[in-house]
């Protein structure tokens, strides 16, 4: 029997509830819903959810607090969604762990396109045959920098580091092919498996946030060098 991911929308307001689980619906996945944070801490710790569709102006608790204490424990992915269209909102979103972000209003068909997209990445970053590979072949190794793909886990000078799967894709993307150098546009088509929906800045947020987690001195950065004009590398 094949699997099916379940999906939490998590907004106060019941119509465009409404309108993203019939989409979803038609997609055969399993739709939970959420009209405030609090709500969806509690599906979280009774429930599996696969990814949360997240808005961030919410009663009781807003979409960014909620993100901030969902990333405390766990890595679902999320899909933020605003009325706000300013780059800081859309860094705000990015920088408390959010995967993917939208403003309203969107096109159902666009969102559901990204839901896809998280998805499949999600389900590559699953440990697969994880009893015939040997530990060696399912590490990066870059310097004191240890990518483990199996158990999804990123280790620096011995501590672990909590990378959302987003970040944790594009650390990996680039650990795999060292010294090579990617543009915003290829990690994106690579790590979301699309063409970018936008000009925004939703890669360099997640380079941004990786660096603050890994390098030492973010500011004169070991592992993810950028290259002026071009793109990111680890050398």
């Amino acid at each position: 029997m094949s699997y099916t991911p379940t999906i939490l929308i998590a907004d106060d307001d019941p119509e465009i509830r409404d309108v993203i689980r019939i989409y979803l619906l038609n997609e055969g996945y399993r739709v939970l819903e959420a009209e405030d944070g609090a709500q969806v801490l509690r599906y979280m710790e009774t429930d599996s959810i696969d990814l949360i569709i997240l808005d961030v102006m919410m009663p009781v608790m807003n979409g960014l607090r909620t993100c901030l204490e969902v990333r405390h424990s766990y890595d679902t992915s999320i899909i933020m969604l605003s009325a706000k269209s300013e780059d800081m909102d859309k860094v705000a979103g990015l920088t408390t762990g959010a995967d993917d972000y939208m403003t309203k209003p969107f096109h159902p068909l666009e969102l559901i396109a990204r839901v896809k997209a998280n998805l499949r990445r999600q389900m590559r970053n699953l440990p697969a045959h994880q009893n015939q590979m040997t530990q060696e072949m399912s590490q990066i190794v870059v310097h004191d920098l240890v990518i483990d793909r199996d158990r999804h886990l990123v280790t620096v000078r011995g501590k672990e580091v909590q990378l959302t799967p987003i970040e944790f894709s594009i650390l990996e993307l680039m650990a795999s092919h060292r010294g090579y150098v990617f543009s915003v546009d290829k990690i994106y088509r690579r790590v979301w498996k699309e063409d970018k929906f936008t000009s925004d800045n939703t890669v360099m947020v997640h380079i941004r946030n990786i660096r603050e987690k890994i390098e030492a001195n973010p500011r004169e950065p070991r592992y993810v060098k950028t290259v002026w004009g071009v793109g990111y590398k680890i050398e």
